[in-house]
């Protein structure tokens, strides 16, 4: 009786608590569902990564196994937030793909490599110490307000028509979209493509 009691309780407790859903992956992929028009907080460790939009509304992450030996991925939803976290990379060699909802606010970290993003809309929130961003920003129209820089480098906008290079640049512009584009890097290429 004592049990069932128990097990009633435990029940009840969890049908009034939020749930947030996490996935630890030492193995590829990782993937859990996510809504359209989510914001989504990515912590990445070294490497080359693909983000571009899913074919779905998900949250799809793979990478090359072979010479990721050890690398973790944590991946924790909760209702219209989301935290992805690629830790223990190795120091060469490893690459992944990200899939996110077409429609998804992003804040990205990355330590150094390459990344690049594609066929997402929505506020991007982007900072690395080391590498080359390759953002595509669609349609200058869809922006509000965009701030770049980059501390050491070439900073090549096309989409805002500015480019520059060398050290301490920056591009700041406003515009009659909605969304926020917000990208520092210390050192490397800035380029945001049309």
């Amino acid at each position: 009786m004592k049990i069932a009691i128990a097990t009633a309780t435990f029940l009840a407790t969890l049908s009034i608590t939020p749930v947030s859903l996490v996935a630890q992956s030492s193995g590829s992929p990782a993937e859990k569902d996510f809504v359209s028009g989510g914001k989504i907080e990515i912590t990445l460790e070294s490497g080359d990564y693909h983000i571009r939009a899913s074919s779905d509304n998900r949250i799809h992450v793979r990478w090359n196994e072979a010479s990721a030996k050890g690398v973790q991925v944590k991946l924790t939803t909760s209702g219209k937030s989301a935290d992805l976290r690629v830790e223990n990379t190795p120091h060469n060699n490893f690459h992944a793909t990200i899939e996110v909802p077409a429609l998804a606010d992003l804040r990205i970290r990355l330590t150094a490599g390459n990344l690049e993003i594609a066929g997402i809309k929505g506020d991007k929130d982007i900072e690395a110490n080391a590498g080359n961003l390759n953002i595509s920003v669609g349609s200058s129209s869809d922006w509000s307000d965009v701030d770049a820089s980059v501390t050491a480098g070439d900073l090549h906008a096309p989409a805002f028509k500015a480019a520059t290079g060398g050290l301490f640049r920056s591009l700041k512009w406003k515009g009659p979209g909605k969304y926020r584009l917000h990208v520092h890097l210390m050192a490397g290429d800035v380029n945001l493509l049309s």
